[in-house]
């Protein structure tokens, strides 16, 4: 089952986080209380699916009045290949058009190559033409990789 994911999901979210290789957890932006402010700021457009009552994807989706963006991306390996990632664009895409959002952007680390493959098959266009630039505004919140 896919749907709006709220505050109450924070628990199995971040568990699966936990499970990915590779993934990137920040300190304070994807704590319960991070999450929670961004949820309140983007009530109907982050996305988890469900499987026997267990969270096996999660999607944070938002949008600033122009763009939306995705963020955190997965799906727990046991439960992959099965559409899952693509139902879950699909609907968190759905709820940034009612919204009247008309692009989408995410960022994928170049060396995540299931994520770069998954974005590529499902229609998404990699841009080469720009340049990501990051400000850090607090060097407390800091980015742990999960090395599992």
């Amino acid at each position: 089952m896919i749907r709006v994911m709220t505050i109450d999901d924070y628990d199995g979210v971040y568990a699966l986080w936990k499970k990915i290789r590779g993934f990137g957890i920040r300190s304070i932006d994807d704590s319960r209380e991070g999450v929670d402010r961004f949820l309140k700021r983007n009530p109907t457009t982050s996305v988890v699916a469900e499987k026997d009552g267990k969270i096996v994807g999660s999607i944070l989706c938002g949008h600033d009045g122009r763009r939306g963006c995705l963020y955190h991306v997965c799906v727990d390996e046991e439960y992959r290949r099965h559409g899952i990632g693509r139902a879950m664009v699909v609907f968190a895409m759905k709820a940034l058009k009612e919204e009247k959002i008309n692009k989408v952007s995410l960022i994928a680390f170049a060396q995540n190559d299931i994520g770069n493959a998954f974005w590529n098959t499902i229609g998404w266009t990699e841009r080469l033409d720009l340049n990501y630039y990051d400000f850090t505004l607090n060097e407390e919140n800091i980015t742990a990789f999960n090395e599992q």
